[in-house]
């Protein structure tokens, strides 16, 4: 029991690194839609709520796919668990809270530093 802990917790920080690597990235390559905008006028927070509101809703339909996978696959492997439920809910909301969580912050620390730079070194970064 305590090796399945310490593999699921290994992944759930693996996977964790992984969204954080790819908000981050996707975030980063809109710096120069984002130099746009703040030139254009628009204002430092409703550029960096659009960012984050666009990212999370990406977020959370992989939350809302990745717990449908998992409670169907807990039937294949229900046979391998002894004395632990299969579809223990304080796992599977603790799992997609904290994933929904590392998504914000990955969306929210790369949008306030693409807004916090001028428009014009965000329009000339490629």
């Amino acid at each position: 029991m305590l090796l399945m802990t310490v593999f699921g917790g290994a992944a759930l920080f693996l996977a964790a690194i992984g969204i954080y690597g790819l908000m981050a990235y996707t975030v980063q390559q809109r710096t120069q839609e984002i130099g746009i905008r703040l030139a254009l006028g628009a204002g430092t927070g409703h550029v960096r709520k659009m960012v984050v509101f666009q990212g999370m809703r990406l977020a959370l339909v992989g939350v809302v796919i990745g717990i449908g996978a998992a409670l169907g696959l807990t039937r294949l492997i229900a046979t391998f668990l002894f004395g632990v439920r299969d579809k223990d809910p304080v796992v599977f909301t603790s799992v997609a809270v904290l994933l929904s969580l590392v998504s914000l912050l990955a969306v929210w620390v790369p949008a306030r530093r693409a807004t916090r730079i001028d428009p014009v070194i965000a329009l000339r970064c490629e």
